[in-house]
């Protein structure tokens, strides 16, 4: 009899495992990754057409931090390669968060405890990741590689180099070869999307910064120093000191020049941002994120900082989420996009949605044409719109790759637009 408990015992663990570690990460998912339902705008002719015609960057994307193949058209989240597709998207950054404090906030966060963990256990990642954040970021790169490999219809690229990206925008530019006809549909041919690896926040490194390299070699070529906590480069708009670079932030930023790996200013303190900026050589950019004058944040960029982006011939992508621009609404986008345009001009402005980051956003990746209309309802003429929704981060991230070995002269300024 107490064997047969044992056993009857053993059954209801297992059964309890296999639905904790089958369903918890999805429906923690749901619960975190949402899309609100709110109205969406009555999309154009106009809009659609010159949707078509454009070439989209989306500079920030978390996708890799959940348990979902990027190859199917997902039920939950706001990014995979089918949705990539029908938001008619060029180029994806794909971003790896390797950690989050508990009680997360803008305001004050130590860096004492890790959200992440559970989740990398509950999906039942390598043993490797439950307590090596370096190790979690090269996790995210394989699990990006691995997509690209398994794509069979060859539509997901990897861009690592200038000639990478060079060969991308060639190949989408042959319009006519391409019936952009649904993902997965066989004999059909589509154009490419480049995917981009990041990470955000070089906590990763694990204080050694010998491990820039390895993470290079695993294709990060865009890093943000710091996420929801102050770290041993820099630190948080929502840490508890807020300071600004230390001298390993001061190194880290040298090295990441010279190997061609973007700064990524986004979640920096004020103080970080200021030591970042003048000590810049090369074009910085704000991954993801708003402005003050549209969305009074304390991790939106003041006008003075988004100046300061300016002078370096970087970008500023704007968010699609509340701490971005106070609202979901595509009208609110473009509304913290067009406050960038008239400040410092078209050539800085980039889009940085931040989907599957544990936001609530109005849609997803394939109706990206919202913000094109908005963009128009705004006043914005069809070239600015080209800047706008990815030729300004296609120059950056071209350039910005690009290894200083041998030295490469400065990067001019982009001409202001009348």
């Amino acid at each position: 009899m107490k064997r047969i408990f044992r056993i009857g015992l053993l059954a209801v663990l297992l059964l309890a495992a296999i639905g904790f570690f089958g369903f918890a990460p999805g429906i923690a998912e749901r619960s975190m990754n949402v899309i609100d339902g709110g109205e969406l705008l009555e999309v154009s002719d106009e809009a659609r057409e010159l949707h078509a015609s454009l070439t989209i960057v989306d500079l920030h994307g978390d996708t890799l931090l959940w348990d979902r193949d990027l190859l199917d058209d997902g039920a939950r989240g706001h990014m995979d390669l089918p949705r990539l597709m029908r938001g008619n998207v060029a180029l994806q950054i794909f971003s790896s968060v390797t950690k989050m404090p508990r009680g997360q906030n803008y305001e004050s966060n130590s860096a004492d405890t890790d959200n992440i963990t559970p989740l990398v256990i509950g999906q039942l990642q390598p043993v490797r990741t439950w307590g090596s954040l370096l190790e979690r970021s090269l996790f995210h790169a394989e699990k990006l590689d691995r997509a690209v490999a398994a794509d069979e219809w060859g539509v997901l690229r990897t861009i690592r180099s200038h000639e990478d990206i060079s060969t991308l925008v060639d190949h989408r530019s042959n319009s006519e070869s391409w019936l952009r006809a649904p993902y997965g549909v066989k004999g059909a041919a589509h154009p490419p999307i480049g995917a981009m690896f990041s990470v955000e926040g070089l906590h990763n490194l694990e204080g050694d910064l010998a491990n820039l390299q390895v993470l290079y070699d695993a294709g990060m070529r865009m890093a943000g120093l710091v996420h929801f906590f102050d770290n041993e480069l820099a630190g948080s708009m929502h840490g508890v000191e807020k300071g600004g670079l230390t001298p390993m932030g001061r190194d880290a930023i040298r090295q990441m020049e010279r190997m061609g790996i973007i700064v990524d200013i986004a979640h920096c303190s004020r103080a970080c941002v200021a030591d970042v900026l003048a000590m810049a050589k090369r074009p910085v950019v704000s991954s993801h994120g708003g402005v003050q004058a549209a969305c009074e944040e304390n991790r939106n960029l003041t006008d003075d900082e988004i100046r300061g982006v300016a002078v370096t011939a970087g970008v500023i992508g704007i968010g699609y989420w509340p701490g971005a621009v106070c609202d979901t609404s595509p009208r609110a986008i473009a509304k913290a996009m067009r406050h960038v345009r008239d400040l410092v001009g078209i050539e800085y402005v980039a889009l940085g949605s931040d989907f599957d980051g544990a936001v609530t956003v109005r849609f997803d990746t394939s109706q990206l044409v919202q913000v094109t209309q908005a963009l128009l309802d705004e006043g914005f003429s069809h070239e600015e719109i080209r800047l706008a929704m990815g030729g300004n981060a296609l120059r950056v991230i071209q350039r910005g790759i690009i290894p200083l070995d041998p030295p490469m002269p400065p990067l001019p300024a982009p001409e202001r637009s009348s």
